[in-house]
This record gives structure tokens, sequence and C-alpha cells, in this order.
């Protein structure tokens, strides 16, 4: 890998290669309120399916179904923001997220009041489920990707962090929000959430400047090289691993928390709500905590953050198989997100670092599809594990976890790329 894991001081393009300064408040904004629409239909459709008699492959399918879209477009979309720049390719993404997310939530509504049957409720489920991950897939390669554009490679990992903790919040205030709203009216909990990207795309179209694109990473004159990374390009390989572990990780832990809080803890539908929004509000406020010794300690290998957040994280997760409380299962949730806090900036980082500055946008997009692997396996995977026995797919993940921990360990990053002369800075 190209990326430099072992120091950031040696970035595989030059500080000075950096664009002008990015205004990170709008694309933390955009982030915050994309995660809370995002964590909450995680935290309120375990519980409606229950009241709707649904079965928990449903709500695995629907989240699966998202995550497909997510990993064939990721790439597609970073891509496309290469080329015409990142705040055009947010615009789409969410405002097509909040039609799409306002229709969801009107067919949940609907099914909750008796005017929609189970099969259609199912088919509109999985296809707006499809479709949001179509367009959301957008978001995450092009924030990551306007972050590279601006940052010298030493402060990614930082840059990231704040990147992380935006998604955290979200994670903290979406699933309280709508565990809040659900206790009352679990259709009322999507129609907050819809509303959230829909102002996520008024903050980003009114204070993102426009010249915050790929096009200012070239000089004035100078051809701008195609992107020419590829689905599994060697430099992106560690990172991607990553990627895809760590959000497989996170897709089983959300999908699941709503029926341990129900069927471990004894919960009914409701409860079950309230103690998943904050479950998941507790990993918000793990992930953090932890991403701010990301922030602060920049002289620590890339990679031994990813090796001491997978230990931490698949400790957190083996625990839950011994939970019976739900102090017992917001102190694992915590342990879990502490560690994973450790892990998302940090393979970001490294996929930023790894190629060039005309390539940023298709890095991020790669890294990107391997999360929404992980969307698609994890939580399809997950919940067929949970009817065999509820502990399986926690163990399963912790494994993993600790296999990568290994792996990163052993690995050995690839020489160091030169950056292509026709991107370089003038003299």
């Amino acid at each position: 890998m190209s990326a430099d894991t072992e120091s950031p001081a040696k970035p595989a393009h030059p500080p000075s290669e950096a664009g002008p300064a990015l205004h990170l408040p709008p694309l933390l904004f955009s982030a915050l309120a994309g995660t809370m629409a995002m964590m909450a239909y995680v935290a309120v459709i375990g519980p409606a399916a229950r009241q709707l008699g649904l079965p928990e492959w449903v709500v695995g399918l629907s989240i699966t179904a998202g995550g497909v879209f997510w990993m064939l477009l990721a790439r597609w979309w970073g891509g496309i923001s290469d080329r015409h720049g990142r705040k055009p390719v947010l615009l789409i993404g969410f405002g097509v997220f909040a039609a799409i997310y306002l229709m969801l939530a009107a067919s949940v509504d609907l099914a909750l009041r008796g005017q929609l049957g189970a099969l259609a409720l199912i088919v509109l489920l999985v296809g707006t489920r499809s479709l949001i991950g179509a367009v959301y897939a957008a978001v995450p390669p092009c924030t990551a990707a306007l972050i590279a554009d601006h940052t010298p490679p030493p402060e990614r990992p930082a840059c990231m962090a704040k990147l992380g903790t935006a998604n955290a919040l979200g994670m903290v205030a979406g699933p309280a929000a709508a565990g809040m709203l659900a206790a009352h009216d679990l259709s009322l909990a999507l129609y907050g959430a819809a509303a959230l990207p829909a102002v996520a795309l008024l903050v980003i179209w009114f204070a993102l400047p426009h010249s915050t694109s790929s096009a200012t990473c070239a000089p004035d004159g100078a051809a701008r090289p195609k992107p020419s990374v590829k689905l599994f390009d060697p430099r992106l390989r560690l990172a991607s691993l990553t990627a895809l572990i760590a959000m497989s990780s996170v897709a089983v832990a959300q999908v699941l928390v709503g029926f341990i809080a129900i069927d471990r803890l004894g919960l009914d539908a409701q409860a079950g709500a309230r103690a998943a929004g904050l479950a998941l509000a507790t990993v918000g406020l793990a992930l953090i905590a932890s991403q701010q010794f990301v922030m602060r300690l920049k002289s620590v290998p890339l990679t031994r953050w990813v090796s001491t957040g997978t230990l931490i994280a698949g400790i957190g997760f083996a625990s839950v198989a011994l939970v019976h409380t739900q102090a017992q299962l917001l102190a694992c949730y915590a342990v879990a997100a502490f560690g994973m806090g450790l892990v998302f900036p940090s393979f970001q980082a490294m996929a930023a670092n790894a190629v060039h500055r005309h390539e940023q946008g298709a890095a991020a997009g790669t890294v990107s599809a391997a999360q929404g692997l992980g969307m698609v396996v994890a939580p399809l995977a997950g919940t067929l594990l949970y009817r065999i026995a509820p502990s399986l797919p926690y163990l399963l993940v912790s494994g993993l976890l600790f296999a990568l921990a290994l792996f990163v360990v052993l690995h050995r990053p690839l020489p160091l790329s030169s950056e292509p002369t026709s991107v370089r800075e003038h003299p």
C-alpha cells in the first residue's frame, strides 16, 4: 500500500499540494444530519417490524438492499465528483435522499394505520432503502474527498476524525430523538428523520463554497489526468479490507440492537425502541471520545490506531454474548464503539494518503464501496445467524476484528508512489 500507514511524516504527496483551506462547518453539519437520518431508521424499524408482525429478516433485507446499491454506486459517484466537482454531487445526493425518505416514512405510517398490507410494505421498505442507498452513496466519498482535496496528508487523520465526530454526534442525536418520538408515534420519528437531509441540502447549497471541488486540484492551464484507481487497487487493499470488516461489525450491531433489547431484556416494542436508541446514542458518545485521541495524537501511525481499535472493539462485541441487563448492553456497545472510533478515521486517511490528488474521489468511492459491501452482507447474515443463536453474530464479528488486528500488525506497506508531474504545483 502506498499510503503512509507507518508515519504521517511521509505522505504519498507533499503537504504543499493541498488545496485552499476548506470551510468545514457546512460539511460537518451535512454529515451530522445525514447520519441522524440513517440512524433514526435503524433505531425505529426493528420495533416497528415487531408491531406490524414482520419477521427479522425483512429488516435485514431492507438494510442489505440499501447496501447493495451503496456498494455498486459509491465508486461511480466518487468518479463523477472528480470530474464535475463535489458540491453538485452532494446536492443531488441529499435532495433525492430527502424525497425517498419521505416516501419510506409515509409507507410505514400507512402500514401502522392498517391501510397498507404486509407484502406491499415489504416491497416499499426494500425499494425505498435501495434508492436511499443508491443516492446516499454519493455523500461519504464526496465528504472524504473534499477533506483530502484541501488538507495536507499529515493533517488528514485529524480532519477525518472531525468528520467522524460529526457522524458520531449524529449517532447520538438521531437515535435519541427517534427514540423519544417513537415513544409517542413510530411513524412520526421517520417523518422527522426525512426532514434532516432536506436541511442538509439547504446548508450545502448556501454555505458550501462552489470552489470546493476537484477542479481546484489542478493548476491553471494544466491537464487534469484521468483517475486510475481500480476496484482492487493494491494501494487501497488494507484500507478497503479494514473498511469492509469495520462496517460489517457496525451493521450487525445496528440491526440487532432492537431485537436484543426486546428478546434478551424482555422489553416491549416501544421500550425496545427507546433502549435501542439509548444504546446507539451511547455508541455515538464513545465514538466522539475515542476520536479525540486521533485528533490530538497526530504522531501515532495509522496502522497502530487500526490494530488497537479492532482489538478493543472485538472485546466489546464478544461481551454482548454475556448481556442480561440494559446497563451491560450499553457498556458493551460503548467499548465496541470506542474501538471503532479509532478505526474509521484511520482507514479513510490511509486511503487518501495512498493516491494522487486527482484520484481522491475515486479512492474514497472505492473504500466507501467496501463499506457498502459490509452493509450488504452483514445485516442479512446477522439476522439469519441471530435466529440460530442471538450471541452468534456478535461472536463472529469479534473473531473477524481480532483477525484484522493480527493482519494489520503483520502487513507491510507498499513503497510510496510518485505524484504525476501534471498535477504538481507550479514552481
